[in-house]
């Protein structure tokens, strides 16, 4: 037997989550039967899509229970094996985070590759699901094309940061925003033309105007609200919106009214789309291919903010709301 700790889910939040929605509880895990495996978890993530998880409504995947151990994504180490396919040693990709060991099929664990040259917890951002959500909502819906400007908001966080960068090694101009100074200098740092602190800049519209006064071809959204009302109203004709997410309406408890300017859509002939990266799995391989490659060569880069200890996770995902991650938000277990 093995002991394990894990967070659980001990009341649905009500705006931001607080400590007090979550609980630390302590398992003992049996021996793998025929093909499982026990894995240790060494990184697990934490994404502002679980928000969503922890309300009881339908949605594209379950919600959280009461009582039950959170799940997100994890890099763990097989301990022991019952499955042809892993031996003790072999790192696993999996959605069995939020705790530091597990029993599982071997079916539902990813091996990851042994000459990748990354550390492995890029598997959890940039080469991972952050990163395909990215590379993949901008080339499939976005489309930038050599010349275009792309207006990306949250531009400093897991997802945003590689769509900056993706926007320009495809020879766009990139505009970003981020809610500190030494984000935006980051931002600069890898390439963003024009990087606003949406904090401090005053009018967002009119910092935006002034960095792309031609407007804008395509919107990659990570924080909607005000945002997304900018990317409407600079938006060129035939603009494409990339709905990613919209973190500023996560924690609201009444609905939140829509951009005021919406009737421009019609108008712009704008095509505003929203989607899952799941839909885009099938194209992994292409991604993980030119992503590798673009890293190898030095062209891409990421930051993590890593908190220490499965007790942290609950800090960590707090954080995520408060802006207190640089790219990919991380826990070392």
């Amino acid at each position: 037997m093995t002991t394990s700790r894990e967070i659980r889910l001990a009341s649905r939040p009500v705006g931001t989550p607080v400590a007090a929605n979550f609980a630390v509880a302590s398992v003992e895990l049996p021996a793998p039967g025929a093909g499982e495996v026990l894995v240790r978890n060494h990184w697990m993530s934490v994404d502002p899509y679980m928000r969503g998880r922890m309300y009881d409504r339908p949605s594209y995947v379950p919600p959280f229970q009461i009582g039950e151990a959170l799940q997100g994504g994890a890099i763990g180490e097989v301990i022991t094996s019952n499955h042809a396919d892993f031996a003790p040693g072999d790192l696993v990709n999996s959605m069995f985070g939020w705790r530091e060991a597990f029993v599982a099929p071997g079916a539902a664990l990813e091996k990851l590759p042994a000459h990748a040259g990354v550390p492995t917890q890029a598997f959890l951002g940039v080469l991972g699901m952050p990163g395909l959500t990215a590379w993949a909502g901008l080339g499939e819906i976005g489309k930038p094309l050599a010349g275009d400007t792309v207006f990306v908001s949250g531009g400093a966080g897991a997802v945003g940061s590689v769509v900056a960068q993706v926007a320009k090694l495809r020879g766009c101009t990139v505009v970003a925003t981020a809610g500190t100074d030494e984000k935006c200098d980051w931002l600069r740092s890898v390439g963003v033309d024009h990087a606003i602190n949406y904090k401090t800049c005053g009018n967002l519209l009119e910092a935006v105007r002034a960095a792309v006064p031609k407007g804008i071809n395509v919107y990659f959204d990570n924080v909607g609200g005000e945002h997304l009302e900018v990317a409407i109203e600079m938006a060129k004709p035939f603009a494409r919106l990339v709905e990613c997410g919209m973190i500023s309406g996560y924690n609201a408890e009444n609905p939140v009214p829509g951009p005021s300017n919406i009737i421009q859509v019609v108008g712009k002939s704008l095509m505003m789309r929203g989607f899952i990266v799941m839909e885009f799995a099938g194209l992994r391989p292409q991604f993980i291919a030119e992503m590798t490659g673009w890293i190898a060569a030095g062209k891409l880069k990421w930051e993590e903010t890593v908190f220490e200890g499965v007790e942290k996770a609950p800090d960590a995902f707090v954080g995520l709301f408060s802006g207190g991650n640089t790219g990919k938000m991380l826990v070392k277990l």
